[in-house]
């Protein structure tokens, strides 16, 4: 049975995207009850050289975390903050907490040690083998020209309801209308009338939330790449399109770069 009073865990490397991450996961901890848990990672010591830099790391850590919980306590709603200080590599430090949280929260970019990380192989670490889901948050968003949306990925012949759910719950905590993309999955085409059928299900558990279903042969990341002038703020993906996450938030040279302010949830 899931945790109910998990923490939101946001990863502080000092970086702005931090800060933004920490801000997003602040409304997602006050609209859950739940704290929110700021954490940063410290390079490991070194045994041959015990003094090192320790000092001046855990000082730029206790400066990072305070820089983000100042930030957090300056918006709304009120949120309950806890800072910690972890030792160790990025990877393996956010997977064990991963196992203790509701969610984990990662700026996509980042400066120093995370970012090296984030962008790369703690991303990808993060989406494949996380014990709960994961966000990685784009830079603020521009004022946006109309309906923000809530993209959610969708195979109609797997079995993804605590995808969809999630995304579901997303949009109600937004306000927002949400886009049922069945793009191309390796297993299977894209059956429109079953998509239809999962729509008609979901809309009478969400009644509140619009939900418009939508065909595509392509898949999901070539589909926001091609739609990146529309207002998407956030694509929900399953552990079948987690592989791609990667790409999405990684370097700029991927042509998903042009829809930068798409943030992504992996629900896992």
């Amino acid at each position: 049975m899931p945790n109910v009073s998990a923490p939101i865990v946001v990863c502080i490397d000092g970086s702005d995207a931090a800060i933004t991450a920490a801000e997003w996961a602040a409304k997602e901890a006050a609209s859950r009850d739940v704290a929110l848990r700021l954490v940063h990672v410290a390079p490991p010591t070194d045994p041959a050289n015990p003094g090192g830099t320790a000092n001046m790391d855990r000082q730029y850590a206790e400066s990072a975390l305070h820089a983000a919980a100042t930030a957090v306590a300056a918006s709304e709603p009120p949120v309950k903050i806890e800072t910690e200080i972890l030792c160790g590599a990025v990877d393996s430090a956010l997977i064990d907490e991963s196992r203790h949280a509701a969610m984990v929260c990662l700026g996509s970019v980042g400066i120093g040690q995370i970012a090296r990380a984030v962008l790369g192989s703690t991303a990808a670490e993060m989406t494949q083998h996380a014990q709960c889901p994961v966000a990685i948050i784009r830079s603020p968003r521009p004022t946006p020209r109309g309906t923000e949306w809530i993209l959610v990925a969708v195979d109609p012949q797997g079995d993804n309801d605590a995808v969809v759910e999630c995304a579901l719950q997303e949009a109600r905590l937004r306000e927002v209308p949400v886009l049922a993309v069945a793009g191309r999955h390796k297993s299977a085409s894209t059956p429109h009338d079953e998509l239809d059928r999962q729509v008609a299900r979901w809309r009478q558990r969400f009644p509140d939330v619009h939900i418009y279903p939508v065909t595509t042969p392509q898949s999901i990341e070539a589909f926001l790449a091609e739609h990146r002038d529309e207002s998407i703020q956030l694509a929900v993906v399953g552990p079948v399109d987690a592989a791609t996450v990667a790409e999405i938030v990684g370097p700029h040279r991927h042509p998903l770069s042009a829809h930068g302010n798409c943030s992504v949830l992996v629900v896992r």
